[in-house]
């Protein structure tokens, strides 16, 4: 979800956590203390980078981008959550009432 977050350009730890939130209609509530583990790992498997820059409010923030790498994962992943729906799809049906 990170990367996909990513794809539509740079951004930093609230606002990535802001993001998912709004995505999924509230019902994930990541903490600092989620997130940025997983953002150090991604950068260290070179999918995303980091550079400190000054917001618009003028405090420094940690801004995160996609990498080339980034993107091909994203798509590799992409395919196969979708295949995971399709699977699930055909075996999750209405409940009997």
């Amino acid at each position: 979800m990170i990367l996909s977050i990513l794809i539509s350009g740079e951004n930093y730890g609230y606002k990535i956590i802001q993001k998912a939130k709004d995505l999924s209609g509230g019902k994930l509530e990541w903490s600092d203390g989620m997130l940025y583990p997983v953002l150090h790992r991604l950068e260290k498997d070179g999918f995303i980078r980091s550079e400190w820059k000054i917001s618009e409010e003028g405090r420094l923030r940690k801004y995160y981008k996609l990498t080339d790498k980034g993107r091909e994962e994203l798509e590799k992943e992409r395919i196969q959550w979708l295949s995971v729906h399709a699977a699930l799809s055909k075996l999750w049906k209405p409940l009997p009432v």
